[in-house]
């Protein structure tokens, strides 16, 4: 249904998620790789580079540089169940975890494979 306003119709207001999760859920299955990120963070930096280096081209958002940034990182600390937020990986829309369990996936060789299935890597 759409409202009509002299010769325009405007389609009905969408509510924006202001659920955090919800927001968080919707970002990571926008593209392949994404990395929530804090600008200053050598962990972030670490992980950047991680798949940077491997030829895939993460999306990034810096938390710290969100508005609402720190509702994205209370929702990131219950979802990694950690004592920190970022950097919180998800590849294919799946969160992989903080950079320890992305380290871990690299050594162990299933990293490769979760980025060929998300379509971030064709290698």
């Amino acid at each position: 249904m759409y409202y009509q306003t002299g010769s325009y119709n405007f389609p009905p207001k969408r509510s924006v998620a202001t659920d955090p999760l919800e927001r968080i859920e919707r970002m990571a299955a926008a593209h392949a790789v994404v990395i929530f990120s804090n600008s200053t963070c050598c962990m972030c930096h670490a992980a950047k580079r991680l798949f940077c280096g491997m030829g895939v081209n993460p999306t990034v958002y810096e938390i710290d540089q969100d508005p609402r940034g720190k509702d994205l990182e209370k929702a990131l600390l219950r979802l990694l169940g950690g004592a920190s937020a970022v950097p919180a990986v998800f590849i294919g829309g799946k969160l992989v975890g903080a950079i320890d369990t992305v380290l871990a996936s690299h050594i162990n060789g299933s990293l490769v494979p979760l980025l060929k299935d998300a379509g971030a890597l064709w290698l």
